[in-house]
């Protein structure tokens, strides 16, 4: 039997931890207040810069950046109660959970192979009627999201993207996450970028921006440009005094902590070097599997950069799936399924949507696929060990 290596899908809580916890432990110690402030703020700014966004809303997590998105998009009457929202079949349980929750009809979307996401094709045989496109770019990986745009543009359908996984991921010289009206980011231990827990939702557009900004925080103004405040306050007829306690739309409580932000702010210095260890890890990977014949193969060169924390591997029967899981576990390399599978098949899917279609691509993935780690701080022995264990 061989000897168990263990190749963690996480190797680390923050990248340069010992230097990061250091860093943490005299900032706690030293800071005044760690309810949301400053350090949030910062971080806020730092990373919409980085993504090239205007606006950028720090959160609490990944998933309730996109609870937070949908409840936003609502109060300002983008869409309503109703509405039929595409997503991706391929996804995470919190990326359609919020339409569920919020009382939108979901309209799964199925994927193509050779890029594990959404195309042109697969958006069109769902096109009719949605009012909203929620897209997934599924471990740092897009279809043909440009003209997936240009069609949601001439259908009047509002793109939204849900870009936890592709931080860093580019096409047509434009970084995913920037082709939707907004898009939504996770900070988990286990992605890009570590704040332990934490989201952003980034977007150009002012009143989406100030609308989150609300929701995020109870829905009162305080957060607010003077401005704005001063705005909403006339038109509800609220003087400064009833202001400190006035809530203007449905929202709950998503803030992050000083300690998140602070930790963002050290992490976001890192995200160039990440990101290009996160692409040379994937296209030794990718190069390593090419040869094999037992794996679906991706098509990704219209692609300029791809940056993912996990590779995957779709097998082309079960059979060759239990094999290779099997090759996995005995050298104790962590995998997991692609992402969350085919989202029709979950229970609380079946349980609140009545709707479906037929889905075989996200079905496939579903029992042949399979991913393993990729993140920066691989050692060359640990990928060459995952490359020999993917090869022909």
């Amino acid at each position: 039997m061989l000897e168990k290596i263990m190749i963690k899908l996480i190797k680390s809580t923050f990248y340069n931890e010992d230097e990061m916890k250091s860093s943490l432990a005299d900032f706690i110690l030293n800071a005044q207040i760690l309810s949301m402030g400053e350090q949030c703020k910062n971080i806020e700014n730092a990373f919409a810069q980085k993504q090239q966004r205007k606006y950028a809303v720090f959160v609490s997590n990944g998933s309730v950046a996109n609870l937070l998105l949908v409840q936003s998009m609502i109060n300002l009457g983008f869409i309503k109660k109703g509405d039929k929202v595409g997503f991706s079949a391929l996804t995470w349980p919190t990326n359609v959970m919020p339409l569920i929750q919020l009382g939108l009809e979901p309209v799964a979307i199925d994927c193509e192979l050779e890029t594990l996401n959404v195309s042109p094709i697969r958006f069109k045989e769902q096109i009719s009627g949605l009012k909203c496109l929620f897209l997934t770019n599924v471990l740092g990986f897009c279809d043909a999201l440009p003209e997936i745009k240009a069609l949601c543009d001439q259908e009047n359908i509002i793109l939204m993207e849900d870009n936890c996984e592709s931080l860093g991921s580019k096409v047509n010289g434009q970084l995913l996450g920037n082709y939707g009206i907004a898009s939504t980011f996770s900070f988990f231990v286990g992605h890009h970028m570590s704040t332990i827990e934490g989201g952003m939702v980034c977007t150009d557009d002012e009143a989406l921006y100030e609308s989150l900004v609300m929701g995020r925080a109870h829905g009162w103004d305080r957060n607010l440009s003077e401005s704005s405040q001063q705005a909403l306050r006339r038109s509800s007829g609220v003087d400064d005094f009833y202001a400190k306690y006035t809530f203007y739309d449905l929202a709950s409580n998503y803030r992050p902590t000083e300690i998140n932000g602070f930790i963002g702010n050290a992490q976001v210095r890192y995200w160039d070097e990440i990101v290009s260890k996160r692409e040379s890890n994937f296209k030794t990977f990718q190069s390593a599997m090419k040869s094999n014949e037992d794996f679906y193969q991706f098509d990704l060169s219209h692609m300029d950069i791809i940056s993912n924390f996990s590779m995957p591997i779709i097998c082309k029967d079960s059979n060759m799936a239990k094999k290779y899981r099997g090759k996995f576990d005995e050298i104790g390399a962590e995998i997991r399924p692609v992402i969350a599978g085919n989202m029709t098949k979950q229970p609380f899917y079946k349980k609140y949507v009545s709707n479906s279609s037929d889905l075989p691509n996200s079905d496939l993935v579903h029992s042949n696929g399979f991913y393993f780690g990729n993140n920066p701080e691989l050692t060359d022995s640990e990928i060459n060990e995952l490359c020999s264990l993917i090869q022909s």
